[in-house]
């Protein structure tokens, strides 16, 4: 029963890493034959880098379920946020330390995908009334 009030948030979570996946790759595909394939190296790397961080927070956010943990989704979801800023920082750093790229397109990237995050709920949940 209790897993069943979570079933709709986690295929909601599932959609969105999947949207967000297909919108990264399909971006540094245009990259590619749009500018250069250091342009979709970037845009590759700058839009993972938002999808990795947001698939370790949705795996905390629904890690427990109930009204009897209340406690413990509210931990586990402030927890996943920290986490996910964490990572975040994290693989930005590691990309700047080591990596020679582009940065207008692995910027865009991430900003597109962090839009698609701010409105793609709002598509999926108006297409299912």
């Amino acid at each position: 029963m209790v897993s069943a009030l979570v079933k709709p948030g986690r295929q909601l979570a599932k959609r969105l890493l999947l949207l967000q996946t297909g919108v990264v790759l399909a971006t540094a595909i245009m990259a590619v034959f749009a500018v250069s394939v250091d342009w979709g190296i970037s845009a590759l790397i700058g839009g993972s880098i938002f999808v990795v961080a947001n698939a370790v927070f949705a795996g905390c956010a629904f890690l427990f379920s109930g009204a009897s943990k209340a406690r413990l989704v509210m931990a586990s979801f402030y927890g996943g946020e920290v986490l996910k800023i964490l990572i975040t920082v994290i693989l930005f750093s590691l990309v700047y330390l080591y990596t020679e790229v582009e940065l207008v397109p692995l910027k865009l990237a991430y900003l597109l995908v962090l839009g698609i995050n701010i409105f793609g709920p709002v598509l999926f949940i108006n297409n299912n009334k």
